[in-house]
This record gives C-alpha cells, sequence and structure tokens, in this order.
C-alpha cells in the first residue's frame, strides 16, 4: 500500500516540477506583433525550455513514480490471515 502511495505523489510531484519549469519562465506583458494587434507571447523564447535536457528530472520522477504505482502491490507482503 506505502508503494503506491509513494508512486502516486512521485507522480503528482513530478508534473508540478514538470509545470513549474514552464511556467514560472518569463512574466506575460503584451506587446505588438509586426503584423498588428497584440499578444502575450514572450518575445524570442523557442520550444527549448520543453525538451528532455531542462525536463530530464521530473520525467525521472515520473517514471520512478509509474514504476512504484505499476509493481507497488506485486511486492507488498500479504496480510496475515
Amino acid at each position: 500500500m506505502w508503494a503506491i502511495l509513494i508512486g502516486a505523489a512521485l507522480i503528482i510531484g513530478g508534473l508540478l516540477f514538470l509545470f513549474s519549469s514552464a511556467l514560472l519562465r518569463k512574466p506575460s506583458n503584451p506587446h505588438q506583433l509586426p503584423q498588428g494587434g497584440t499578444t502575450l507571447e514572450p518575445r524570442r523564447q523557442g520550444l527549448r525550455f520543453l525538451g528532455l535536457s531542462h525536463n530530464w528530472p521530473a520525467l525521472a520522477v515520473i517514471a520512478i513514480g509509474a514504476l512504484l504505482l505499476a509493481f507497488g502491490g506485486y511486492f507488498e507482503i500479504p496480510a496475515a490471515p
């Protein structure tokens, strides 16, 4: 039972860590587009912040949590009758 709860906590913590790296980047401030109109997109921010090189710790925590969820019940000691 504890392995399943720890696995669920690791998955939730890994997702929060993964999302925080994307959400805590640059503040959004409206600016004008060359074509006209405004946008909240940051200037010159590419998609590199979504790559594996920046997010591997969060993905590793999620993978460990998934393994604990998948095999946690298998390794539990059965209760005494």
